[in-house]
């Protein structure tokens, strides 16, 4: 269940769409009709033909990823209340709750019922803890949390101290008083005593679920997604309160649980370390947009490497803390369970001279950080090291942003326009951003495909355009946008905008293929995993170009 609960935390991460940081902008239908253009969109082409073909294609995807990212924010939700119920604050409860409901009833559809009514109870306090996140943040501000460097390096220190509450320093509690004036009106009787009595378990587990519910919430409000938190803390609800429903219906099956002991406390331990490795991901979404090169993919590895492993040596019982009881003996699950996680720190030591990991690569930091690569070298034909000169020059911006797989990659749109035009080739912008997930696995999985490799490199011109990049821009490159009225002063400010303004889209990865004159040669899109189909997807683009 630990590990369930890390790959269920890290699915609400991987299918976020890693939004925009320019929390500043105003996202506004864009009729076809519409005139309103900036600086940058009105270099690409007329008003004429600016409208239609760049701002009706990009609605779709974008609707779709919401609701992708919706889905696995649940899933994510789902599987942390799952294992939220094998925690030493919940566990213990199940018998003595559903007791409670068929000793408390006359018959068993009345148990039935009112323990129903209690797992809704449950899920409605849940669901509007999640709501309170939405009304509280507000949805641009939730929009803007993926990549604010601020936020994420304050999600790096909750998670942190969540983490280092599991591993048993100390616990997370809520003030006593409000469990007490929760647990007398839940005396009351009726279905006001069972609601209250359902708000006495949220806050008696509070320092067991506070770090799962905390995380969670994190991860929900960082997606993006307006009814993210919301939609999470369903999903963690639902998986909660199904239990106490079920075993009121059939309470022989409460004979079939294991009794509780000393193995709960370790379910805590292991979490707490999954939570130590997912903070690992916040500090180098700040890393990474600051340009602070303190947290390269090797460091990040190295981190992972030890915490993955401390973890299996501590289900072997080669590790122990204060609070654990004594392991006379290992059991099977266990060990199964050690024996996968061990596996995993093994796989990872390969990344350390460059294996692409594409298991994980969507959670390291990008491949160019590595200092000593060995795969690219062997995938691009390069006799050494990522780096590599080009023929035109270096490039605007190459100093701090690095090309992917040793591709000719510019970092500027005017700059990779001119290029287009005086090569003749096509251009696919990449919108993408150093918080996000899908950009860092589509370059790890998909680019490095054959087919799709070759395209890239030789048919058409990349510009990479940052949309969370926090570098400051030089004065006289500064604005004021005319689509969202705001000040521009970033870089990722800067292709933020664009991005909105022209293409009525703020997720990323965002591929657009464009004519050397700028025009749209086929619908944009998202993140596609399968290399067949994002290689149609350049060759429609070709296509178009070369009739």
């Amino acid at each position: 269940m630990g590990i369930l609960m890390f790959f269920g935390s890290v699915t609400a991460v991987f299918a976020q769409e890693a939004d925009t940081a320019f929390s500043d902008i105003e996202f506004t239908e864009i009729k076809p009709d519409s005139t309103h253009k900036d600086s940058i969109t009105a270099t690409v082409v007329s008003p004429e033909k600016d409208s239609t073909p760049t701002t009706n294609p990009a609605t779709p995807v974008v609707k779709k990823e919401e609701k992708q990212g919706l889905i696995a924010i649940f899933i994510a939700g789902f599987i942390g209340g799952l294992a939220a119920l094998l925690m030493p604050c919940i566990f213990p409860m199940l018998p003595l709750t559903v007791s409670f409901f068929t000793k408390g009833s006359q018959t068993k559809s009345k148990a039935v019922s009112r323990a129903m009514f209690y797992g809704l109870s449950i899920i409605v306090i849940y669901v509007v803890l999640g709501l309170l996140v939405t009304v509280l943040f507000g949805p641009d501000a939730l929009n803007s949390l993926s990549t604010n460097g601020i936020f994420n390096f304050l999600f790096f220190i909750l998670l942190l101290i969540f983490a280092i509450s599991f591993l048993g320093a100390f616990e997370i509690t809520l003030p006593s008083s409000w469990v007490n004036k929760m647990d007398a009106n839940s005396d009351k009787g009726g279905l006001a005593g069972l609601f209250f009595m359902a708000g006495t378990l949220a806050l008696v587990s509070f320092s067991c679920t506070g770090p799962i519910i905390g995380t969670l919430l994190v991860q929900a409000a960082t997606s993006g997604a307006l009814l993210g938190p919301a939609i999470g803390m369903f999903g963690f609800s639902f998986a909660l309160a199904i239990p106490f429903a079920l075993f009121a219906m059939f309470p022989s099956w409460l004979s079939a649980l294991p009794k509780s002991g000393g193995w709960l406390n370790s379910v805590k331990v292991v979490l707490g370390f999954l939570e130590l490795a997912l903070a690992m991901k916040f500090l180098s979404n700040v890393d990474l947009a600051y340009h602070w090169n303190w947290f390269d993919r090797e460091v990040f590895l190295v981190l992972w490497i030890v915490i993955f492993g401390l973890m299996g040596l501590y289900l072997l019982g080669k590790l122990k803390f204060s609070h654990d009881s004594p392991v006379n003996a290992i059991s099977v699950p266990r060990l199964l369970i050690a024996i996968v996680v061990l596996s995993f720190t093994v796989y990872m030591i390969p990344g350390l001279w460059g294996a692409p990991l594409k298991s994980v690569s969507a959670f390291l930091p990008p491949q160019a950080t590595q200092d000593f690569d060995l795969y690219t070298s062997t995938l691009t034909g390069a006799s050494n090291g990522p780096a590599v000169k080009h023929e035109e020059g270096p490039h605007k911006y190459s100093e701090i942003f690095h090309a992917p797989l040793n591709l000719n990659v510019f970092f500027d749109y005017e700059e990779g326009m001119a290029y287009a035009k005086k090569v003749k080739k096509p251009v696919m912008i990449d919108f993408t951003g150093h918080a996000c997930v899908n950009c860092r696995q589509m370059e790890a999985n998909v680019w490095p495909d054959k087919a799709v490799f070759s395209k890239l490199s030789n048919d058409y011109v990349i510009i990479q355009l940052y949309v969370d990049d926090k570098t400051e821009l030089a004065e006289n490159e500064k604005f004021k946008s005319k689509f969202s009225g705001k000040a521009v002063n970033t870089i990722g400010n800067k292709w933020s905008d664009f991005q909105a303004a022209r293409f009525n889209s703020n997720s990323q990865p965002f591929y657009v293929l464009l004519g050397n004159d700028g025009q749209l040669l086929a619908p944009p899109t998202g993140a596609n995993y399968n290399a067949g189909e994002y290689l149609e997807f350049l060759n429609s683009g070709l296509k178009t170009f070369n009739k």
